[in-house]
């Protein structure tokens, strides 16, 4: 089995964005020694808890510290973008760092509606002609214009040798759908979506056979499953807290136990819970190759936020030493 790591750039409690983006870097180079396929970096905007607005920025730094891992975006929201600008990004990152680039795109706002407004001008409409930009984007990564077309003239220069690897992301079946009709490569956030992932997964898979499809999973491993389990509360109930418009980045995991929780909080909390892998290192292995087993996949990627870096790296560690990665 081949695991990956999707980082979402969460600014802890008591951190600051200049600690957050410091530990992705940490993050990214100990999955490089571990064994780990990939690292991707998700976009999201206004969001006091994440600091990732510009993944292909923070990927020219992980790349430039790393030997192996393949570095990606997790994922551009296309929406507010043009293609070509994207292409060139990613294009200039592949030159950087050759056969090593991974270009996820999504359709997702990634933030508030004020947000969305500030970065595009008419974002419903853009979603409409996500499949339009998904065309043009694979277009300018691999050549594909036809000679009448007005864009066949010009390049996403400095054009690389490996031109970056396009992944579509997302969490329903038109997701999928799309990926297969694009004939481009799928990951879906299992983490993070209420629709039967396996038949989606399975029938995208139907329609393309290599690569596999990606899923990736919330996951949690500390030295026991107890200790897993805190960290999991943490998890769970500050999302949900966040739900009240609350500032949420600065509460102790001591403090979120001692909130007012309603009681469809409390079971939110549990579903939360209930959705992510979770336990010591053997548990969590188990449960690991009974998603893969389900999805029938080559690749899992792990989504961690606990309430420290430290905790987020040696959950990671802990599970690259149990399914023996390096070997």
């Amino acid at each position: 089995m081949k695991l990956s790591i999707l980082d979402q750039v969460p600014v802890l409690e008591g951190s600051s964005p200049y600690e957050a983006t410091q530990a992705s870097i940490e993050l990214a180079i100990a999955g490089d020694k571990l064994g780990y396929t990939r690292y991707w970096t998700a976009e999201h905007h206004d969001m006091e808890e994440l600091a990732s607005p510009a993944p292909d920025i923070l990927l020219s730094q992980i790349g430039a510290r790393t030997n192996r891992i393949r570095i990606g975006s997790g994922a551009v929201l296309l929406p507010h973008y043009q293609p070509y600008q994207i292409a060139e990004r990613y294009h200039l990152l592949a030159t950087m760092f050759p056969g090593r680039v991974d270009l996820g795109v999504g359709r997702a706002p990634g933030g508030s509606a004020e947000a969305t407004m500030a970065l595009s001008d008419n974002f419903l409409e853009n979603v409409k002609q996500f499949p339009n930009k998904l065309d043009e984007l694979i277009a300018f990564c691999y050549n594909g214009f036809s000679d009448e077309h007005i864009f066949s003239k010009i390049t996403p220069n400095p054009v690389a040798v490996h031109p970056p690897d396009i992944w579509l992301l997302g969490t329903s079946g038109k997701s999928g759908k799309l990926a297969a009709e694009k004939r481009v490569s799928y990951a879906f956030g299992h983490f993070m979506s209420e629709a039967n992932g396996v038949e989606i997964v399975r029938e995208y898979a139907s329609e393309i056979k290599a690569p596999s499809p990606i899923v990736a999973v919330s996951v949690i491993c500390a030295e026991t499953t107890e200790e897993a389990e805190k960290l999991a509360f943490y998890h769970s109930a500050k999302q949900v807290w966040k739900e009240r418009r609350t500032s949420v980045s600065s509460l102790t995991t001591k403090e979120l136990k001692q909130l007012d929780f309603t009681s469809k909080e409390k079971e939110l909390v549990e579903k939360l819970r209930k959705k992510m892998v979770v336990g010591a290192p053997d548990k969590v292995k188990k449960q690991l190759v009974d998603l893969q087993a389900m999805y029938q996949v080559e690749e899992l990627m792990l989504v961690t936020i606990t309430n420290s870096y430290e905790s987020r790296l040696k959950s990671y560690e802990l599970i690259a030493q149990e399914m023996k990665l390096t070997e």
